[in-house]
């Protein structure tokens, strides 16, 4: 794939060639959480609401490790443009190797940490109790995740992206199944509810892995991109990777922490508007990976196409995107405001959660006009190799988004609808401030 679409114009359907192997995988994936919240929220409101609160906390870890491979990902991608093959696996071994010890770490503080920091933000001693018991069992498969995200970052880098496809189909069977049987206690076992759910979670983690390391031994071309064998650590390798790897990685974690922050805010609220917010997270997340898609693969080709040397072609190519991603998501934004009720009915099973769900479920739509904007043009800021920048950038948003949510939650306690109006403030900041610096072409001739 990257020899066919280099040197080309990046027309709509080479951009398409990259995206919708992404997309489907992202889809795919995202059924994982669809599936937990699905499955749960069958079990109760309590590990429903419990469950929201879990999964954000257990994804503000993982986006330290994640958030690496991204900066992996940009620098593969300009190693991939610039023909440079067997160095985009140094840059693959070396983040290997680098996020294997980190996922050691993050677990080991957590199990020390974790029980006393989810004391103090959650208020509910029921919520408390199965939201630790869903980090607890979900943590070991970090490492499994970690090492994965690398092996997305190299397939994404080198534009190689039907791998993700094939793997994500796998992941999702894979967890439908084990939470099926964990969960709800089939073929002996015993109903575990939550807890099944991490479970069945983190062994979908491993048989994601063990596909990536089957894949590679037998599809790829090992000796071009120096995967043949491990390669040393490299600490100068390493470093060099930081300065662009070391702020994706902070401006990930921020961004997921700031959401983390919201959903402490509306656990205050009550149980009730705390399974409204997961109900209405999990559907985002159908139109979010739909943009991340696009998202990603214009950081990819963004930072391809500048090492190919054609710096000149990057604004055409994000309108060439942006135009893909609104046309699509648009579409599903209207589909999903005409059917409100049946998108809930997905999540749960309770009359009353579905009626309480739809006002907060049609406002989040509406952010998606802004959100498409906003994340395509971000994620080009981050594809020119401009992590610092992107961090800073995504930081003021983030400012911006936090004063009106603890204005409008924490001070006013607003209606759950009203409170997902912050999706739009946060949007339209992200939107103005990564355009302005797209324009302003200070992202030229940068070299990683």
């Amino acid at each position: 794939m990257s020899q066919s679409i280099k040197n080309t114009t990046y027309s709509y359907r080479n951009i398409w060639k990259v995206a919708y192997p992404i997309l489907i995988s992202l889809v795919m994936e995202q059924m994982i959480g669809l599936t937990d919240t699905a499955f749960l929220g069958r079990v109760g409101e309590i590990e429903l609401g419990a469950s929201a609160i879990a999964i954000i906390y257990y994804m503000v870890l993982f986006m330290i490790g994640f958030g690496f491979s991204l900066g992996a990902q940009i620098i593969i991608g300009r190693r991939n443009g610039e023909g440079e093959y067997r160095q985009t696996g140094k840059v693959f071994w070396n983040g290997l190797y680098f996020v294997l010890g980190l996922s050691g770490v993050i677990i080991l503080l957590s199990e020390l940490f974790s029980p006393a920091l989810m004391r103090l933000m959650v208020s509910s001693d029921s919520i408390y109790g199965a939201a630790l018991s869903y980090v607890r069992w979900r943590l070991p498969g970090m490492v499994f995740a970690f090492i994965t995200s690398m092996y997305r970052a190299f397939y994404i880098g080198t534009t190689q992206t039907k791998t993700l496809t094939l793997n994500s189909i796998v992941m999702v069977i894979s967890n439908v199944v084990f939470n099926w049987i964990l969960i709800f206690g089939k073929f002996g076992l015993p109903a575990l509810g939550i807890t099944g759910a991490a479970i069945g979670s983190s062994l979908a983690e491993l048989v994601s892995l063990i596909f990536f390391v089957v894949y590679t031994r037998l599809r790829c071309d090992r000796e071009k991109y120096g995967l043949d064998r491990p390669a040393k650590l490299d600490l100068a390798e390493l470093k060099g990777m930081m300065p662009v790897c070391s702020w994706t990685m902070i401006q990930n974690v921020i961004s997921i922490s700031t959401w983390f922050i919201f959903f402490l805010y509306i656990e205050h609220l009550g149980e009730r508007a705390l399974a409204i917010s997961n109900i209405t997270r999990s559907v985002s997340g159908l139109l979010w990976v739909v943009l991340q898609a696009f998202a990603s693969t214009c950081s990819t080709l963004v930072s391809n196409i500048i090492g190919e040397g054609h710096q000149d072609m990057v604004p055409s190519l994000i309108k060439r995107i942006m135009k893909m991603s609104y046309g699509i998501i648009s579409l599903m934004v209207i589909i999903f405001c005409c059917f409100p009720h049946v998108i809930a009915r997905i999540y749960t099973d309770i009359p009353e959660l579905i009626d309480a769900s739809i006002p907060a479920l049609i406002v989040m739509l509406t952010s998606y006009f802004i959100n498409v904007g906003a994340m395509v043009m971000f994620q080009a800021v981050s594809g020119t190799g401009s992590t610092k920048t992107a961090f800073w950038l995504e930081l003021a948003a983030l400012v911006v988004y936090m004063v009106y949510c603890t204005v409008l939650i924490g001070i006013i306690k607003a209606d759950i609808a009203v409170c997902w109006t912050a999706e739009h403030v946060y949007a339209g900041c992200m939107l103005i401030i990564s355009y302005s610096y797209i324009r302003s072409g200070r992202w030229k001739n940068r070299m990683i």
